[in-house]
């Protein structure tokens, strides 16, 4: 479920082993930047790119250090393919949800099931 990342774990989140990523860059102001037990800034794999918002087009895939300041990194960013919403983190919200049309959440029975705030994973719609 989780494979070995430097010092960290990274959390399995794909429902399928098949998928589409494309390459885009990302820096320290991401607004999903962590810091790792060693001090150095990352974003953790599963992040909703760039924003988890009506603009999100993906899911970043791996784990990425991001130097401070504004040198960018290189991440691949799922567009297409099949993921567990409740292994994200954060959870997308239900705006990045709707933005991102390939991308099919498996725990996420029917797109009713989405509030407009964040998702609240397992919910089921009364539809």
């Amino acid at each position: 479920m989780y494979t070995q990342f430097q010092s960290g774990k990274q959390l399995n989140f794909l429902a399928s082993e098949k998928f589409t990523a494309f390459p885009e860059t990302i820096d320290s102001t991401n607004y999903n930047v962590q810091t790792d037990d060693q001090g150095r800034k990352y974003v953790p794999a599963g992040t909703v790119y760039p924003t988890n918002d009506t603009n999100a087009i993906g899911i970043t895939v791996n784990d990425v250090y991001v130097p401070t300041g504004e040198s960018k990194q290189m991440v691949a960013v799922m567009r297409e393919g099949w993921v567990l919403s409740k292994r994200l983190n954060p959870v997308p919200t239900a705006e990045a949800i709707k933005a991102m049309t390939a991308i099919h959440f498996k725990d996420l029975e029917t797109s009713g099931a989405v509030s407009s705030g964040a998702v609240s994973p397992g919910t089921v719609s009364s539809d």
